[in-house]
């Protein structure tokens, strides 16, 4: 969850930076460089982002944490609507399940992107003492992040056992 809050935080910044009339860039820029924040020469963007994650009022991790868990689908529907989603080299857990084994308990975590105008993923098991990770191939495709969840929360564990062992070597 520390992962989607990072995410949540980079894509509220850039959204701000996307609103901001384009003679407001530059003095922006300027300003981030005087509060300390090392210039890039490769990625300006990435240093002005970094500044307006700063000056958002954000929330703090619990209080979002308690927010996306009482409305998961706002959450969803503002990552479906980014301009800065999830890709299939980096992409996002959307949803995760305890799952309990005979040979120990599980975590299977939803991992979803956005592919062109559709959205697709995979369910990555977390052994819950080793934490090794085994993950299925590409068996999701839905409409959006919502619809992708919503079809990995419908499997019964049965299902979501099977999937496990068919990731396991």
């Amino acid at each position: 969850m520390r992962r989607r809050y990072a995410e949540y935080r980079h894509r509220q910044a850039r959204a701000l930076v996307g609103m901001m009339p384009r003679e407001a860039i530059r003095p922006l820029y300027r300003r981030a460089l005087r509060t300390g924040v090392q210039p890039s020469a490769t990625d300006p963007l990435r240093v002005l982002v970094q500044f307006c994650e700063a000056l958002l009022p954000l929330p703090p991790f619990d209080r979002w944490l308690e927010d996306v868990e009482t409305h998961p689908e706002a959450y969803l529907d503002d990552l479906d609507a980014s301009a800065d989603v999830p890709t299939a080299t980096a992409p996002t857990t959307l949803e995760a399940r305890l799952l309990g084994r005979s040979t120990g308990a599980w975590t299977a975590r939803l991992r979803g992107f956005r592919d062109r105008d559709t959205w697709r993923g995979f369910i990555a098991f977390e052994e819950v003492v080793s934490g090794s990770v085994h993950r299925t191939s590409l068996i999701f495709r839905e409409p959006g992040p919502r619809a992708l969840r919503d079809r990995f929360l419908s499997f019964e564990p049965a299902t979501l056992e099977a999937f496990l062992r068919s990731a396991l070597p």
